[in-house]
């Protein structure tokens, strides 16, 4: 097969910039000795500058791009039921998405980039568990950020696409020959990931050189701590329905409330605010976030340009007190429609002044922990801790506590209870409303609804809950099948 080298300017948030060689896992190509196996992760600084990378890659991505998974608060939106495509949008592969009318022969996918990542990230765990010249700590949080990276790509894309490869090597010859893994061993190997990373990674968030602590209350919280993998391993227990382990590690977080607690609601979403437990730093002069510049409709309304808004259905969701949509939601009226949008970053570049950035992408945060331990402990049959968990949530959205209004509510109207509140607090972040459907088996129920008002004639097919692996793909790889249905 024609050699391919694919060079990728790796943009690094700590100012180091270095070329690194990425190698698509469906390529076949013998060995080459490189640069980076030579002396990226025996010097700090570029393998820092190497896991830096991964970082600057997410902050960077176009919300209506499939390269990056923080485009999922877009692309998935609109695969469910938060978002509406604007009519008028002319982009065929947005309306896919969004009549849920993906076809193999789609060439849309997150798969090439998220494995030319994760070739990366492998190459990364190989190298730093060699003996090299790295500085000890150095090399333990890089590694731990390495594991971390792994879960995190690899949850994202069972997730999104069920079976997958599971690919844990450099090695070109095998990674090609790879068929799929089912969800449970990708599952298994997300837990022994973050298990590790949790060991691995620092207790503080630790500045640029990889060691060294920020001082209280002025951290950066952009590279994964100790607590971003337990927090991650609370969600994977939760998907994987083991409840007690879930609230374990949830319980851990939660108990942190010298590094963490609930903001008001005005600052979820502000840099480094003590709710975040993991924010991207943006990497674009002159830029906050790629929310805010996608989502915040300008008084002319939707366009080509501006081309989602909030769907009916979560809209409707809200009661009319309900201090979220008050301080997250704003609408424009145009010619007798209204339309609404997320407000949840309000800063879009056209606003930037004097470069001065004062909010950061959140990739976790902690109210999703409080709801993870909620649901967590209903299925557990704690209902009181259920109740007080989300509670919580209900609390700071100015609504009446569960706890006075049915404290004799029954197990399954509370699991629905929390469900819905994570429709309402965690919407276009990240995908979790439809991850939320998958796992809890609605999505049958409500995209049978939903999929037809959006303009797919043929409607809803169960199938559908996971995207298609494309036939380019497919080509490439002689043991790898089509997703089931496709």
């Amino acid at each position: 097969m024609k050699r391919k080298t694919r060079v990728a300017a790796l943009l690094c948030i700590t100012a180091l910039f270095f070329i690194q060689g990425c190698k698509k896992f469906v390529e076949v190509e013998a060995p080459k000795t490189s640069v980076n196996s030579i002396n990226i992760y025996n010097n700090d600084a570029t393998a820092i500058g190497a896991i830096t990378s991964l970082y600057a890659s997410l902050g960077s991505e176009y919300l209506t791009g499939t390269t990056e998974f923080s485009s999922l608060s877009c692309i998935v939106g609109l695969s469910a039921d938060e978002l509406t495509l604007f009519p008028g949008a002319e982009n065929s592969d947005l309306y896919n998405f969004y009549q849920n009318s993906l076809t193999s022969s789609s060439n849309v996918s997150y798969l090439s980039a998220t494995y030319n990542k994760l070739y990366l990230v492998n190459e990364s765990v190989e190298g730093l568990t060699k003996p090299s010249d790295l500085t000890p700590q150095v090399k333990k949080q890089l590694l731990g950020e390495a594991k971390f990276m792994r879960a995190f790509y690899y949850f994202y894309l069972v997730n999104i696409y069920g079976e997958i490869p599971l690919i844990l090597s450099t090695d070109y010859s095998l990674n090609t020959m790879k068929g799929k893994s089912s969800q449970n061993e990708i599952y298994n190997q997300i837990i022994v990931d973050l298990k590790e990373a949790k060991e691995l990674l620092s207790d503080l968030y630790v500045k640029g050189d990889g060691f060294t602590p920020y001082p209280n209350g002025v951290a950066e919280r952009i590279r994964p701590t100790k607590w971003a993998a337990i927090s991650l391993l609370a969600r994977a227990y939760l998907y994987m329905k083991n409840y007690t382990s879930a609230e374990a590690e949830s319980t851990l977080v939660l108990s942190n409330t010298s590094l963490y607690k609930l903001e008001t609601l005005d600052k979820v979403y502000l840099k480094n605010n003590m709710e975040a437990i993991l924010q991207l730093q943006p990497v674009t002069l002159g830029n906050n976030t790629q929310d805010a510049n996608i989502f915040l409709l300008p008084s002319s309304g939707p366009s080509p340009s501006y081309p989602v808004y909030l769907s009916e259905e979560l809209i409707n969701k809200f009661s009319s007190n309900d201090e979220r949509k008050n301080m997250w939601i704003r609408n424009v009226t145009i010619d007798d429609n209204t339309y609404f949008y997320p407000f949840k970053y309000k800063v879009p570049a056209t606003n930037i002044t004097n470069n001065i950035v004062t909010e950061y992408p959140t990739v976790m945060r902690l109210a999703e922990q409080f709801l993870i331990r909620a649901e967590a402990r209903a299925q557990l049959n704690n209902l009181f801790g259920a109740i007080s968990d989300v509670d919580e949530i209900r609390r700071r959205a100015g609504l009446e506590l569960i706890n006075d209004i049915d404290p004799l509510i029954e197990k399954a109207a509370l699991v629905n209870e929390i469900t819905k509140q994570r429709q309402l607090e965690l919407f276009t972040e990240w995908g979790h409303r439809w991850f939320d459907l998958k796992r809890r088996k609605l999505v049958d129920e409500v995209m049978s609804i939903v999929t037809p008002k959006k303009g797919n004639t043929s409607g809803w097919k169960s199938y559908q809950e996971y995207f298609p692996i494309p036939i380019s793909i497919l080509n490439r790889a002689p043991n790898l099948t089509p997703t089931d249905g496709y």
